[in-house]
């Protein structure tokens, strides 16, 4: 994944969510992270891609959409959120919106007890919030703690995030990230300035597969080309 800030390199765990694999995995070979970009930078926390379907710079082929608007079902598990897993977003709903704003008004007020009290304060949030277990679309984080599993989530399988991956290169990318200047807006810390997914690229070590793997990239070489024609036509006709 290349970004204007540096690469990331990750590889997945077929074996532990094999269905939430194949959907990132098809998503990167499609292309359907190029032009995303990461909404939020929480520095010891998390560094989050958005959804593509809003993330997107660049508008989406019909394939890629199709599997943008898929859900994938919950595939939870033991492996721990340590600094580099990768985990999937989910969808929320409030259940007491009394409690929310509670929560938000102490996230934005920030009494200092404790070097993570935020982050016990968002756990306070979550805990009195209702998730949809499988409502994981395309956004994914990437965990920036290695204490963050035994000191803020103590139980992290118990808000069941989907682990599917790890970053294995970039981690100097991901530090620069931590640097950047941020704003907040909820319980979001985001980068004030667009992180942008450039590309995203793949590679098998498996020698026999690369030939069919240069043919979609042809393919998707050729539906880029055709998809910034249409661009310039419509701005400069």
């Amino acid at each position: 994944m290349q970004t204007n800030y540096g690469d990331i390199e990750f590889g997945f765990f077929p074996t532990v969510a094999p269905k939430t694999v194949d959907h990132i995995f098809k998503l990167v070979r499609l292309g359907g992270y190029n032009t995303n970009h990461f909404f939020r930078v929480d520095k010891g926390f998390v560094a989050q891609v958005a959804d593509v379907m809003g993330g997107r710079s660049a508008p989406m082929n019909e394939e890629q959409r199709k599997e943008a608007e898929k859900t994938v079902v919950g595939e939870f598990s033991e492996v721990k959120h340590v600094r580099g897993i990768l985990s999937m977003g989910r969808l929320m709903t409030v259940g007491s919106l009394d409690v929310f704003k509670i929560v938000l008004t102490g996230m934005m007020i920030q009494t200092v007890v404790h070097p993570h009290s935020r982050y016990y304060l968002e756990m306070l949030l979550i805990s009195t919030a209702r998730w949809d277990r499988h409502s994981a679309l395309t956004s994914f984080q990437m965990i920036q703690s290695n204490v963050l599993h035994y000191v803020l989530y103590a139980d992290m399988s118990s808000f069941q995030y989907a682990i599917f991956g790890r970053v294995t290169k970039g981690d100097d990318t991901l530090k620069k990230l931590e640097q950047l200047p941020t704003r907040k807006e909820g319980i979001f810390v985001m980068p004030t300035e667009r992180i942008t997914i450039l590309s995203s690229y793949y590679y098998d070590t498996e020698t026999e597969n690369c030939e069919q793997d240069r043919t979609i990239l042809k393919r998707r070489l050729a539906a880029s080309a055709v998809e910034v024609e249409k661009q310039r036509m419509k701005c400069f006709p």
